[in-house]
């Protein structure tokens, strides 16, 4: 309520399950999706300055919770999403999606259907329901070392983490992330690739991964990186993150953005 406030309204609430290893390791359970949806109705009714008694559900049980009535505001609920039962609780329960980086463009238009689909199921307006691609922007301006850890490096970490969910997801041959895994270099890596590897040890990385799983990507000169921004949109997207730059290094793809507009 704090950052609405700030922001005049600017704010979204960004959700997620989390990452299955990690709850493992913590000897936690998964979130499941029922909990998210009942989390996301008491979310909504304490941001519109309704106190909720007795609230027994998937999220908990809370005998009272309000903000008072002196913090109302309508906050979007952004969620982030991978699987069917994400994207369809997304579009029936958010105000928008945030698709995965490396998503294929078929992955990509396939995962926007499902959302807005589910959205109509639920009697919503699936326009009003925003869809984000999260697409990773790392221009040929930037030197070799930089781009193979925005690229390669990104890659191969996602793959540590949750490699068969990517690997499902874009309904990829599974045997290459079998070789990558079985890979002295990765199978024995110190923790995430794209934070401790030496461009060295990307440059092997590199002939691990399939070029198709790197390619959805804005990559190239800047009017190239465009090109691919503005084949987002046009997939059905609703916006488009530029993923893992900084406003510096983005200057030359939002200026080259601009003259298109």
């Amino acid at each position: 309520m704090t950052m609405h406030r700030l922001t005049d309204g600017r704010f979204s609430l960004g959700l997620g399950r989390g990452i299955a290893p990690m709850f493992k390791a913590y000897g936690l359970p998964k979130v499941t999706t029922a909990q998210l949806e009942d989390f996301v109705g008491i979310l909504r009714r304490l941001f519109r300055g309704e106190t909720v008694f007795a609230h027994d559900g998937p999220a908990g049980r809370y005998p009272l919770l309000s903000l008072g009535p002196d913090y109302a505001g309508e906050i979007p609920l952004t969620f982030t999403a991978f699987g069917p039962n994400s994207l369809a609780l997304g579009g029936r329960a958010f105000d928008a999606v945030v698709l995965h980086t490396f998503f294929s463009d078929e992955t990509t238009a396939r995962c926007i259907r499902a959302v807005k689909q589910a959205a109509e199921r639920a009697g919503r307006d699936p326009a009003r329901v925003r869809v984000w691609s999260c697409f990773a922007t790392v221009g040929d301006h930037l030197p070799e070392p930089l781009r193979l850890k925005k690229t390669v490096g990104r890659m191969a970490t996602y793959l540590q983490a949750y490699g068969d969910l990517m690997v499902e997801t874009n309904r990829w041959d599974p045997a290459p992330l079998a070789r990558f895994r079985a890979d002295p270099l990765v199978s024995r890596f110190p923790g995430a690739i794209d934070a401790k590897a030496t461009t060295e040890q990307l440059e092997q990385i590199a002939k691990l991964i399939p070029a198709e799983w790197l390619a959805p990507a804005a990559t190239g000169s800047p009017e190239a990186c465009v090109a691919k921004i503005e084949n987002q949109l046009a997939l059905g997207c609703d916006g488009v993150i530029l993923h893992g730059a900084t406003p510096t290094e983005l200057e030359p793809i939002v200026s080259a953005y601009r003259k298109t507009r």
